[in-house]
């Protein structure tokens, strides 16, 4: 709701305000009459429902057949008096009584009717057990009160079977006394129900009446002068919030603000700031990422211009080293010299080796050359990847297997993609320690193809991943630090992304992101 609104309804629900308890104080005096009427109705009911209930009580304690007129005499009144009271007052609470009333009619009837029956079986009895005469008395001054109590006596004394109909009689007795007594409970309790509430209701309308005869003139004030004070409150606080957070923006501190779910004008302008807020947001993240984009695009170019200058300097002098260390191996190993000879001379074979495997990441890392892009199928090339290294041994007992849909094409260099994948299988395969399971999925979604490469290996330190791409950084006793320096150029020449996931112990995933054909 705007604020033009809110405070011209402000202004009118203070005007109205007294009118409506005007009307509502002269509607609730008629209904205060009207639950007068009620009341004695509710409490003419209580006090009949007691007086039937008392005779119920009299009739099964002392089978009196008094009592079951003066039973029935009560459920007339009731009727007449529910009756009555439906054609002005339709509550649920007078309708469930007038059925429970009913219920318990038909259940009184039911029980005078089996104590006949039960009467007249036992009458058919006596001549047949005059040994037992001393309990005729007992059984039918209490059969009513204690059913289920004689039915035992008719058993065990009488020797009668659960099938007599005297000993049904009694059985069927208890039952329905039992549900006799539940439905009198009922009603007795809705009868209670019935007067507490038109007492209530009474009290209630009186009390209003009071209170509205107390605060009609200190509402009217009070409701005028809190809505103009809400609304220049509310437009205030939300002003001094707004003012605080654009000071904040300011200093790049970007928040978002709690929008109100009615919106007015002030709501609007919060909704768009939080908007501004969180393109703001997005924006500085992207710059960041484009900014450390560019700082690592810069520090590889630096690295290899230096890279492929010394790399070309040690090349020459490094092959005539190694030719020479070749030679001078060949000579030793003819046991004409001493051991210590040899050990030195294969040491330094070794080293030129080694020397020889860093010129080489360093020429690779430092080539220029753009990509060959043709159409590569990357479930084909990963397979023949790790077909080849499987069968040179450089896989050791890594156990692996690929998740892929084998018509996933993109285009790209065949020969830097396999470059990316046998450095990242061969880091997999250290971390491993030579053991363990690597996992490669490939998902095509939508533009772009993920090739998730996980491992089960010791995982990357989370102070080290900041730092995994960058040249020479090494956490290998022998390592150069150039094969993830190399993958990270490869995927950058194909306008790729790649991405790492680690947990020290657990393993490692590399996520290489890349335009589908």
């Amino acid at each position: 709701m705007s604020l033009k609104k809110k405070i011209i309804l402000g202004f009118l629900i203070s005007s109205t305000i007294i009118a409506v308890l005007v009307i509502y104080a002269y509607i609730s005096i008629i209904e205060i009459r009207k639950e007068i009427r009620y009341l004695e109705l509710s409490d003419t009911l209580r006090s009949k429902t007691l007086q039937l209930r008392r005779h119920e009580k009299n009739y099964l304690l002392y089978s009196d057949t008094r009592e079951i007129e003066y039973v029935h005499t009560y459920l007339r009144e009731l009727k007449a008096l529910l009756k009555q009271g439906r054609a002005s007052y339709k509550t649920e609470t007078l309708l469930a009584l007038e059925n429970r009333i009913g219920e318990y009619e038909q259940e009184f009837k039911r029980i005078a009717l089996i104590a006949g029956n039960f009467q007249k079986e036992f009458d058919t009895l006596k001549p047949l057990f005059p040994a037992h005469s001393d309990f005729f008395h007992l059984i039918e001054s209490s059969f009513l009160e204690a059913p289920l109590v004689n039915a035992g006596i008719l058993k065990k004394v009488f020797l009668l079977d659960g099938a007599d109909p005297a000993v049904r009689n009694l059985q069927e007795l208890s039952t329905a006394i039992g549900l006799l007594r539940k439905n009198g409970e009922e009603i007795l309790t809705l009868s209670k129900a019935l007067d507490k509430s038109a007492r209530e209701k009474v009290e209630k309308y009186i009390t209003f009446l009071e209170k509205s005869a107390l605060l009609l003139f200190p509402l009217f004030l009070v409701v005028g002068l809190g809505a103009s004070f809400a609304v220049s409150h509310s437009i205030a606080k939300r002003l001094k919030i707004l003012t605080d957070a654009i000071e904040k923006t300011g200093k790049g501190n970007f928040l978002s603000l709690s929008v109100p779910a009615k919106e007015d004008e002030l709501g609007v302008l919060m909704k768009t700031f939080n908007k501004m807020e969180s393109d703001l947001v997005a924006r500085e993240e992207e710059l960041r990422k484009k900014n450390e984009e560019l700082l690592q695009s810069r520090k590889l170019a630096s690295i290899g211009t230096l890279a492929s200058g010394v790399a070309h300097e040690l090349n020459n002098p490094l092959n005539n080293i190694y030719l020479a260390a070749q030679i001078l191996s060949r000579k030793v190993t003819q046991g004409k010299y001493p051991s210590i000879i040899e050990e030195t001379v294969g040491d330094i074979f070794s080293q030129t080796l080694r020397m020889r495997r860093i010129v080489r990441d360093l020429l690779e890392f430092s080539k220029e050359k753009a990509p060959e892009f043709t159409m590569v199928n990357i479930a084909g090339v990963i397979g023949d990847v790790l077909n080849r290294m499987a069968a040179s041994g450089e896989m050791g007992n890594v156990r692996y297997h690929i998740k892929a849909f084998e018509d996933i094409e993109l285009q790209a260099d065949r020969n830097m993609i396999s470059q990316v994948l046998i450095n990242l299988f061969s880091n997999a395969v250290d971390a491993m320690g030579g053991s363990g399971e690597l996992s490669v999925e490939v998902q095509g979604a939508g533009s772009a193809v993920r090739i998730r490469i996980s491992d089960t290996g010791r995982g990357i330190l989370p102070e080290d991943i900041p730092r995994i791409f960058d040249p020479f950084y090494t956490t290998k006793e022998k390592g150069t630090g150039l094969g993830l320096a190399i993958v990270y150029s490869i995927i950058e020449k194909h306008n790729g992304k790649i991405d790492v996931e680690s947990t020290p112990g657990r393993g490692t995933t590399f996520t290489i992101t890349l335009k589908a054909a």
